[in-house]
């Protein structure tokens, strides 16, 4: 029996599956980062270079969107939040990787699933064959790696509004006034 891309929840009505939900924001998302240039590789390498600020902005953006989405959802029941304890050692390890793959190639891994919907064969060869790679390093390495390096710093499911024991809100809106404030500044600065 073929598995239908909706179910029926406890009142019977029908409803969409999680998995329907996240192809069609992917596909949104994917969309967006080509119409916002984030798939060119000219303009990433601008980014990198911090002479086009084109990615930046998008990324603040996407941050500030769903920074008050999921916050406004919490708030009002729709979701629950399930922080994923993290350490400094996590932290430090992800961002090298991503950074060395991202110099390397010019591309994050967003924007090479969306580069290879454009059809560039830099994308596919390198970015899906570095990331499957990659993974595949990583998941050899990873039962050493928990238990040594990943661990140091350990903070928990630490959030910021925890840490200072404050509502949410209180930390939502001024780092939301502080993205606008700064998109504001990069367009009026031509950047």
């Amino acid at each position: 029996m073929v598995k239908k891309n909706i179910y029926k929840n406890l009142s019977g009505h029908l409803k969409w599956s999680p998995l329907a939900w996240g192809l069609i924001f992917g596909v949104i998302f994917g969309f967006l980062l080509q119409k916002g240039g984030a798939t060119n590789y000219n303009v990433i390498l601008g980014q990198l270079l911090l002479t086009d600020f084109t990615v930046l902005k998008i990324m603040l953006t996407a941050v500030l969107t769903g920074m008050i989405g999921i916050y406004a959802m919490k708030s009002l029941g729709w979701v629950e939040l399930h922080v994923k304890a993290g350490s400094w050692g996590m932290n430090g390890i992800g961002g090298l990787l991503f950074g060395i793959g991202f110099a390397l190639l010019g591309y994050c891994p967003g924007t090479i699933a969306g580069a290879i919907g454009n059809g560039y064969l830099d994308a596919l060869v390198g970015g899906l064959i570095g990331i499957w790679i990659g993974s595949g390093i990583f998941a050899a390495l990873y039962p050493k790696l928990r238990t040594g390096i990943l661990r140091k710093g350990e903070f928990g499911d630490m959030t910021l509004p925890r840490l200072i024991k404050t509502n949410d809100w209180v930390v939502v809106v001024p780092v939301a006034v502080l993205i606008l404030s700064l998109l504001v500044w990069l367009e009026s600065a031509g950047l």
